[in-house]
């Protein structure tokens, strides 16, 4: 028997229990996303074995906070942002729903899930937001026509068990602007200014719960 796709309100009324309320239209995409993973999963295991509320409740949650913590930071008006791994989409596609700024960036290296990503987008229509297939280390190489950020270095870089920090850091540095900013999604806290390398400073820093834990968001930006 095939589960029932989630209901806008059902979505809403659990983002709202998860302490971050979302209007109608966003649940409504929200809702969208979540049915076309949980039928896509059950062919090509995009997140293990789960139904939407737990998907929504383990994953989808960073996305909803990460969409005020980004609307904290001092980003440009129009910033060019690059999801790194987005895999299945996260926290990239149900962020969109929520925090529309500017040109989005979903890089992912796997052709299934650049196709995953590519339908739900398809379907969607979020503004702005397309798939780089490809090595994440190209994603500025390529014309706007095929993913790419043509040539431009990014305002905003997001990191969500990409790679560790500590390596990530000399990764990301040819592809950020040296006004832009890299934030990292994570289990663990902040690292001390005095644990980052020569050429680095820490900014901004929020906590938020998560799956009965605490997960945590923080920048970090070309001294």
């Amino acid at each position: 028997m095939t589960a029932a796709a989630p209901a806008p309100e059902t979505v809403a009324a659990a983002a709202t229990r998860l302490g971050r309320p979302v209007t109608a239209d966003q649940a409504g995409l929200l809702a969208a996303y979540l049915d076309q993973l949980v039928k896509w999963n059950r062919k090509m295991n995009l997140v293990g074995k789960a139904d939407w509320r737990s998907v929504l409740e383990t994953l989808v949650v960073d996305s909803l906070y990460l969409a005020d913590f980004l609307d904290g930071l001092d980003l440009p008006d129009e910033p060019l942002t690059l999801d790194l791994g987005a895999g299945a989409g996260l926290p990239g596609i149900p962020l969109r729903a929520l925090w529309q700024a500017g040109r989005y960036r979903l890089v992912e290296v796997r052709e299934k899930r650049v196709l995953f990503m590519r339908s739900v987008l398809g379907r969607l229509g979020l503004p702005e937001t397309a798939v780089f297939h490809g090595r994440a280390e190209d994603v500025i190489k390529r014309p706007e026509d095929r993913g790419g950020s043509g040539g431009q270095p990014a305002d905003l870089i997001l990191s969500r068990a990409f790679m560790p920090w500590e390596k990530l850091l000399d990764f990301v540095s040819p592809m950020l602007a040296r006004t832009g900013l890299l934030v990292i999604l994570s289990n663990d806290p902040p690292p001390a200014p005095d644990q980052l390398p020569e050429g680095w400073r820490s900014g901004a820093h929020a906590d938020y719960p998560a799956a009965g834990t605490t997960r945590y968001f923080w920048s970090l930006s070309p001294a």
